[in-house]
């Protein structure tokens, strides 16, 4: 399965943003990660709903929303994506996150499920029949510059073995929390295939971001 990159816009130049995500096209970023956070789920708040379908609207790379709010049910329909799209959803975040993976999926747009450091792999168990991707989380969400969490590399790793033992190894796993090169090499191996890259790896001051994505994508 080809390892793909997914760039946090959070992290990007917000006052130049049209020409952050041209040079990420350049770079062949394959994803663009985009943060909504609600200051209540995590202690943050970022990128919002009209911003994201501006982005949308700009480039054909497809985007990879990451919803860290409470009960995200009532927001998908803000969102104008489509089947090369994700939106991924926190386990923790929702009652009824089967129902919402399904409204996800029903508005054609690919859904996934994410997992806070604390929260057990076994919490997919009823929800892999809607779901394309597995968000692991590296780090506890909410801020980047964080240092990858401890049981980090054995989580994925869990990840992967349930996954496939499950019959469901065509669905994605993505990490996301200070995934440096380094840290990405040992993730990839542990069964990681979606790389969301930050301050640690891709937006690094002076230095370019297609040679910054060449050198990760060396390091899978």
């Amino acid at each position: 399965m080809a390892k793909l990159l997914s760039a946090s816009l959070m992290c990007a130049d917000l006052l130049n943003l049209r020409e952050a995500v041209s040079q990420l096209e350049k770079a062949g970023i394959d994803l663009l990660h985009m943060d909504i956070m609600d200051g209540c789920f995590v202690p943050n708040i970022t990128l919002g709903f009209d911003l994201i379908n501006a982005v949308k609207s700009i480039t054909d790379i497809p985007l990879d929303v990451h919803m860290m709010v409470n009960d995200p049910g009532r927001f998908i329909d803000y969102l104008k994506l489509d089947k090369n799209d994700y939106i991924c959803i926190h386990y923790e975040s929702d009652n009824h996150a089967q129902r919402t993976l399904a409204k996800i999926r029903d508005k054609g747009i690919r859904a996934g499920v994410a997992l806070n450091p604390q929260t057990p792999v076994n919490a997919l168990e009823y929800l892999t029949d809607y779901i394309d991707m597995a968000l692991v989380m590296t780090v506890s969400p909410g801020f980047a510059g964080q240092k990858l969490f401890a049981g980090a590399e054995r989580k994925v790793r869990q990840t992967r073995e349930f996954l496939n033992s499950s019959g469901n190894e065509n669905i994605l796993i993505e990490v996301d929390g200070n995934i440096s090169p380094e840290n990405g090499a040992k993730l990839s191996r542990c069964g990681a295939d979606v790389f969301v890259l930050g301050t640690s790896s891709l937006f690094v001051k002076d230095k370019d971001m297609k040679q910054a994505a060449q050198a990760f994508r060396a390091v899978l």
